[in-house]
């Protein structure tokens, strides 16, 4: 079993939703707990998806209270530390899935490169431009199937 972080937007388009929905519910059916910021948009579909399967999911949420965490979650755990939860979701993850961008997945998938966290990355931001690497641990792909394929290889490599 692998914890499985999925990271996007709150404010999520349709076809970030319905990815988020499809990794989350393949990882879930594969015996793997999904994390998430547990709030809306990509973070409530990933919950959703791992509800579908049947699986765990846990949210860490922002505030202190459990208020606005998505309906789906298993779990849902207030840290009170606003956006620096985004380091415990990391931390917490075995591999992180960026669906679609926005500053906070932007900051997850920093900190993932930065301590070595495998990313998958599905449409989202990443740093262009002179003298920016992206290193080999972040993985771009074009679909949420390839998303899936990807994890099965990896997790099925990796012994978190």
């Amino acid at each position: 079993m692998a914890y499985v972080g999925i990271s996007g937007p709150s404010a999520a388009d349709a076809a970030e939703v319905a990815d988020a929905v499809e990794v989350a519910r393949w990882a879930a059916a594969h015996g793997h707990v999904v994390l998430s910021g547990g709030l809306s948009g990509v973070m409530a579909a990933a919950a959703d998806g791992a509800a579908q399967a049947g699986g765990v999911s846990v949210g860490l949420l922002p505030g202190s209270t459990r208020e606005g965490a998505a309906a789906g979650l298993t779990v849902a755990i207030p840290t009170g530390l606003g956006e620096m939860r985004n380091a415990l979701l990391v931390r917490a993850s075995d591999v992180l899935v960026c669906v679609g961008g926005s500053w906070g997945t932007l900051s997850e998938l920093a900190l993932a490169v930065r301590t070595g966290v495998p990313v998958v990355a599905l449409r989202t931001w990443l740093p262009r431009g002179e003298g920016v690497r992206v290193p080999g641990r972040v993985l771009e792909v074009g679909s949420a199937a390839e998303v899936c394929e990807v994890l099965g290889d990896h997790l099925s490599r990796s012994t978190p």
